[in-house]
C-alpha cells in the first residue's frame, strides 16, 4: 500500500471536490492466458459440462500444474460453436513468472464465467479467445468498481478476546479472565454458534465490494509506481498494474481476483484525477 493525492469524487463528502490523501494498494494485474473453454448445461444435479475445447502451444509452466493437453481439431471447435448450453466459460491460468514479487512457478487455474445475451456470441468469443491472454484493460476502465476476491491473513488457533474482542472478565473472577461469562442457557441444551468461543482466526475467504480504480498503470517501468527499495515483503512492480482505492484482504504475495461489482448503484462513471501518487520510500529511512 502506499498513499496518493487525488480530487475527491464523493459527491456527498465535506471534501467533494478538493484535493485529499487516500490509501491506495497497487496491484499486479499481468494477463491471463486461456487455455480451454467449457459449456455448461444446468440439470437437475446441477451444471453438467456439455463440451470443451483446448487450444493449441500451452504454456511450458502450465505442466507443473496439470499433465499437458492436445489442442482440439477444427471438428471439435465446429461442433463446441453449435452445442446448446447454459453457460459458457474459459479455463485461465495466472502467468507467475511475469511477476517478480511472488517466488512461486506453478501457475493458478480457474475458470471465467463469459457474460453475453446471446449465447452463439458467447461460445464464438470463447473460442477466439483460445490460446490468447487476457489483460485487465479488457475487464474494466479507470474510475470503474470492481469486487477483489481473497483470503485475510491466518492467525492461527486464538482464544475468545482475540477472536471475538468481548470484555475481560473482573478481577476478581475465579480461575480465569480471558473467557466468556457463560455458554448460555440450559434451554436450548447445546452451544449455540452465537456464542463466541476459541477458534481459528483469519485465513478466510473475503469478498471486498466496490473498489474504485484510481489508475491503470501498463508500463511501471515508464511510469514510477514503486517506492524507493521497493514494496515492503513484496520488492518492485514491473508487470502491469492497477491502483485501487482503500485496502485488500491478504499479504501481499497472495492471488487476488477481480470480478464485475455485483452491488454497484453507480449510474454515471467519471474518471478519477490522480494528482500525485507516493513512491516514498515504505522502510522508514
Amino acid at each position: 500500500m502506499t498513499h496518493a493525492f487525488i480530487v475527491d469524487y464523493r459527491k456527498r463528502s465535506t471534501t467533494a471536490g478538493q484535493e485529499v490523501s487516500v490509501p491506495v494498494t497497487v496491484v499486479e494485474v499481468p494477463p491471463l492466458r486461456v487455455v480451454a473453454a467449457r459449456l455448461y448445461r444446468r440439470e437437475p444435479y446441477g451444471l453438467q459440462i456439455a463440451g470443451e475445447v483446448w487450444g493449441d502451444s500451452p504454456a511450458v509452466e502450465l505442466g507443473r500444474r496439470l499433465p499437458t493437453h492436445p489442442a482440439s481439431p477444427p471438428e471439435a471447435r465446429a461442433a463446441f460453436a453449435e452445442t446448446e448450453a447454459d453457460e459458457v466459460r474459459l479455463v485461465v491460468h495466472t502467468q507467475p513468472h511475469l511477476i517478480t514479487g511472488t517466488p512461486s512457478k506453478t501457475p493458478s487455474l480457474f475458470e471465467v464465467r463469459v457474460a453475453g445475451d446471446k449465447p452463439a456470441d458467447r461460445r464464438a468469443f470463447a473460442v477466439s479467445k483460445l490460446g490468447a491472454e487476457l489483460p485487465l484493460s479488457e475487464l474494466v476502465r479507470e474510475g470503474e468498481f470492481l469486487d477483489v476476491i481473497g483470503v485475510t491473513k491466518g492467525k492461527g488457533f486464538q482464544g475468545h478476546i482475540q477472536r471475538w474482542g468481548v470484555k475481560l472478565q473482573p478481577r476478581k473472577n475465579s480461575k480465569h479472565r480471558r473467557m466468556i461469562g457463560t455458554l448460555g442457557p440450559h434451554n436450548p441444551s447445546f452451544v449455540t454458534y452465537r456464542i463466541p468461543q476459541a477458534g481459528q482466526m483469519g485465513y478466510h475467504r473475503r469478498t471486498q465490494y466496490n473498489m474504485r480504480v484510481l489508475k491503470i498503470i501498463s508500463d511501471p517501468r515508464a511510469e514510477a509506481v514503486s517506492p524507493d527499495g521497493g514494496f515492503l515483503h513484496y520488492g518492485e512492480v514491473r508487470s502491469p498494474c492497477v491502483v485501487l482505492h482503500g485496502s485488500l484482504p491478504g499479504p501481499s504475495k497472495r492471488l487476488l481476483r477481480f470480478r464485475l461489482p455485483i452491488r454497484s448503484r453507480v449510474a454515471t462513471v467519471e474518471k478519477v484525477d490522480v494528482r500525485y501518487l507516493s513512491t516514498r520510500s515504505k522502510q522508514g529511512v
